[in-house]
């Protein structure tokens, strides 16, 4: 028997999530999402109670919907907890902070295995576990598609936010992890092909260095932000609320891990990945000129006086990112 059809602790046919009901699914996730220390309740009750040391708490909520964030073709239960968690967590380092928890809302088809929850519910407590996170509460719903609702909660630790409105003229610009990996298995996988293996496990599975926030907000860093929508995107969200231009270094980018995916897929240019591609959840940030960066950062380019985001001082032509309802 597969994952799929078999409770392994019982080597019986595993039930479907309406046979066994939501309590039920509930008692077997909460038995499978012990409390971190900073839980002083967690599932099982109305709500969850949370400490919060420094006073304020970082929030954060984002959806993964079927068939707009996922395909369950493409991605087993593991891949799409993953994302789910990464979404959330690496929105909650970009603002410097420490991820401490997670709130998960789920929906899934009642026909749904519940083997199938509880692999994604593994997934969502593994990789927040790898950010310092727990799963500290949520809810569940019976729907037709799969649907997540990931509300992602930080601690500053006394620090200030780094939000993305204080980067200025003369800053260095520099990111932490890769560029256009996401994009570029995303466009493996519409096109019916698994290798490069690599690039896939990118899109299903991307590793934002989320301890990169915090490094960040300790290193004086500006502006912060997590590359999920594409870097000329999400560069031109902190030029606007920074008022300032970004020149990006195009020499800088390392298209060598995209080279070969451009030329399955008919000799596309791998640079247009790592400007335009998003999901990689890697973060970008502004530093003041002589900040002395840790190996992790690459510099990239830098802030000056105007508007907008240029590469190699010329406007970008076409898409710039991703952007919902359009």
């Amino acid at each position: 028997m597969t994952s799929d059809d078999a409770d392994p602790g019982r080597g019986q046919a595993t039930p479907s999530l309406g046979e066994l009901g939501e309590f039920g699914l509930i008692e077997r996730l909460a038995a499978r999402l012990p409390a971190g220390p900073g839980t002083e309740v967690g599932i099982g009750d109305d709500a969850a109670v949370l400490a919060a040391p420094d006073g304020r708490v970082v929030a954060t909520t984002d959806f993964l919907l079927e068939g707009r964030h996922f395909r369950r073709d493409w991605a087993g239960p593991g891949d799409i907890g993953h994302r789910a968690a990464v979404r959330s967590l690496a929105d909650v380092a970009a603002m410097g902070a420490r991820p401490t928890a997670l709130l998960v809302a789920f929906a899934a088809p009642p026909g749904l295995p519940s083997s199938w929850a509880l692999d994604l519910s593994a997934a969502l407590a593994a990789e927040a576990a790898r950010a310092g996170a727990t799963v500290a509460g949520g809810d569940t719903a019976s729907f037709d598609a799969v649907l997540l609702a990931v509300t992602g909660l930080g601690d500053l630790q006394g620090r200030a936010p780094v939000t993305r409105a204080g980067a200025r003229a003369g800053d260095v610009l520099a990111v932490a992890g890769p560029l256009g990996r996401s994009a570029a298995g995303l466009a493996l996988l519409e096109a019916g092909l698994r290798e490069p293996a690599g690039l896939i496990r990118a899109h299903l599975r991307p590793m934002p260095p989320y301890d990169a926030g915090p490094e960040a907000a300790r290193l004086g860093a500006t502006a912060l932000m997590d590359v999920s929508d594409g870097l000329l995107a999400d560069l031109g969200h902190i030029a606007d609320a920074s008022h300032v231009a970004f020149d990006i270094k195009s020499g800088a980018l390392d298209t060598r891990p995209l080279v070969a995916a451009a030329g399955a897929l008919g000799h596309r240019d791998p640079l247009e990945w790592l400007l335009t591609g998003g999901e990689d959840h890697s973060l970008v940030a502004t530093f003041p000129p002589g900040t002395p960066l840790t190996s992790r950062w690459q510099v990239i380019g830098e802030a000056g006086p105007g508007h907008g985001v240029l590469v190699d001082g010329r406007a970008h032509t076409g898409p710039e990112g991703w952007q919902h309802f359009r």
